[in-house]
């Protein structure tokens, strides 16, 4: 991953400290499928919603949230990213060009998708096949 930062933040955090959608993150991606209970779009501007790269809505319901089922939902959610590679598109093209903040707003910060999906985006920038 040399030469790629991808990092992950909560959206409430990131609208808290850079009310312009705007900060030191470089590009910002919101990877949920849904949006964020409680965040105006205004607050958001300029944030690329990336909704396809989220879990399904079927993947979701089965994790739960459970940290007992994270390892599996992992797997599971990569092999969906697998499925869909086109979603990641714009990460990868701006992650080539700097850094890239993923934003999530799961109240879990060590068991949630954006950490897989964060991963898997280093992956693939490693390996130069996308």
């Amino acid at each position: 991953m040399t030469g790629h930062r991808v990092d992950v933040e909560r959206v409430y955090d990131e609208v808290r400290e850079h009310p312009e959608g705007g900060g030191p993150g470089g590009a910002l991606f919101l990877v949920d499928r849904l949006w964020p209970r409680g965040v105006r779009k205004s607050a958001l501007e300029g944030v690329t919603w990336l909704k396809e790269a989220a879990p399904s809505r079927e993947l979701r319901t089965w994790f739960g949230h459970d940290p007992s089922r994270f390892d599996e939902f992992a797997e599971r959610y990569r092999a969906e990213l697998r499925e869909r590679p086109e979603a990641l598109d714009p990460v990868l093209e701006a992650a080539r060009r700097g850094p890239v903040t993923l934003l999530y707003a799961a109240r879990d910060t060590d068991h949630n998708h954006a950490l897989v999906l964060r991963d898997h985006v280093a992956d693939l920038l490693a390996d130069g096949s996308n």
